[in-house]
């Protein structure tokens, strides 16, 4: 069997001032995380996260904090997962929360949104695994702005050279 993986790091250190406490759990989870200085610097050593195992008080205490920050990826992303007032019986106290149907690109354009020092944010990541198989191999690079979030494989790059030195058929 092959394992596939997707090393990533994000390149800037994000500042805590510019993090609200759910953004920072949620983002933690994805990623593995150090302290570095005043912030925070996101890798992963086999790819991120797609699916997260928080214990849902550590979510509620981290929602209520992060509401100043308005409407937010993160705050919607988990309102939804939160069992509401209505919900009668026992609570779960840790809950799995499925990132397929947001990205963590989308968290990390709410803090750039907000920045005052950060213009953009990028992540590099590599693509392996643990044979020597044709689709195992490349990596992708993604720049996250306020306004757009942009990204290449280098197959894609790759395929930008090839249509520069090829001479046009026509």
């Amino acid at each position: 069997m092959t394992d596939y993986f997707t090393p990533t790091v994000i390149q800037q250190t994000i500042p805590d001032a510019d993090m609200t406490p759910l953004e920072v759990l949620l983002l933690s989870h994805i990623f593995e995380a150090e302290r570095d200085g005043d912030g925070w610097y996101f890798f992963s050593e086999q790819g991120p996260a797609d699916i997260l195992y928080i214990a849902r008080s550590e979510l509620e205490v981290a929602l209520a904090a992060s509401e100043h920050a308005g409407e937010s990826s993160a705050n919607g992303f988990v309102s939804e997962y939160l069992p509401g007032p209505q919900v009668v019986g026992p609570m779960p106290s840790y809950l799995d929360l499925d990132l397929s149907t947001t990205s963590w690109e989308f968290i990390i354009q709410d803090i750039v949104k907000r920045s005052a020092t950060l213009a953009y944010v990028t992540a590099v990541s590599s693509f392996t695994c643990s044979r020597m198989r044709p689709d195992g191999f490349g990596g992708a690079v993604v720049l996250i702005s306020a306004d757009a979030i942009m990204g290449k494989s280098t197959n894609e790059i790759l395929e930008d050279f090839i249509e520069e030195v090829t001479p046009e058929s026509g």
